[in-house]
């Protein structure tokens, strides 16, 4: 049991009995009436975000998730195939639990939250950042660099993201999977 007190970002607590990880968080100490702490939940089943109001020393009951290193062997009919890379056992997640997906090329590596009482799977979480080939985009026009103009580009994945004008095809490129947008590219 902890209290909002104990409140942080990443916490994963369990919530009207589904597991919600703390995203946001602000105590909040009006002039008039009791503390408050607002926050923002990830459903860690669903993904759906929410928000909440916890009356300020609440007690709440927090869920022990724990972080697993695996590799992404492949995908066919029932899902992604992991492989935990200390213990050599395979995981299979259906799409729903591995976010960004058509990111992932084989042998990615990659970590798996799991509830630690239950044993299941929550989800799968990228590297912050990959670095991925450009398969295909246009060519940019010279000169057309006043400003920062995009255009769409198919990674090697398959997956299509936008990047500036400047990116040619056999680039390599580095992602940010969380917001799914270019950073830089690689030099070689």
């Amino acid at each position: 049991m902890a209290t909002t007190a104990d409140f942080k970002i990443g916490l994963c607590i369990e919530f009207n009995n589904e597991l919600y990880q703390i995203v946001d968080f602000q105590h909040v100490k009006p002039g008039k009436g009791p503390a408050f702490v607002r926050t923002k939940l990830k459903g860690l089943t669903t993904g759906k975000v929410i928000d909440y109001t916890f009356t300020s020393g609440v007690k709440i009951t927090t869920a022990r998730v724990v972080n697993h290193p695996y590799q992404f062997l492949y995908s066919d009919e029932t899902g992604y195939v992991f492989m935990n890379i200390e213990t050599f056992e395979q995981v299979t997640l259906s799409e729903d639990l591995v976010e960004n997906h058509d990111l992932m090329k084989e042998g990615q590596e990659v970590g798996i939250v799991f509830h630690e009482e239950t044993e299941s799977p929550l989800y799968c979480e990228l590297p912050a950042f990959i670095e991925l080939t450009v398969n295909y985009t246009e060519k940019g026009l010279k000169g057309d660099t006043a400003t920062n103009t995009l255009k769409p580009a198919t990674l090697e994945t398959g997956a299509e993201i936008m990047v500036p004008l400047f990116v040619d095809i056999d680039d390599k490129i580095r992602i940010d999977t969380r917001t799914r947008t270019y950073t830089e590219r690689v030099k070689k």
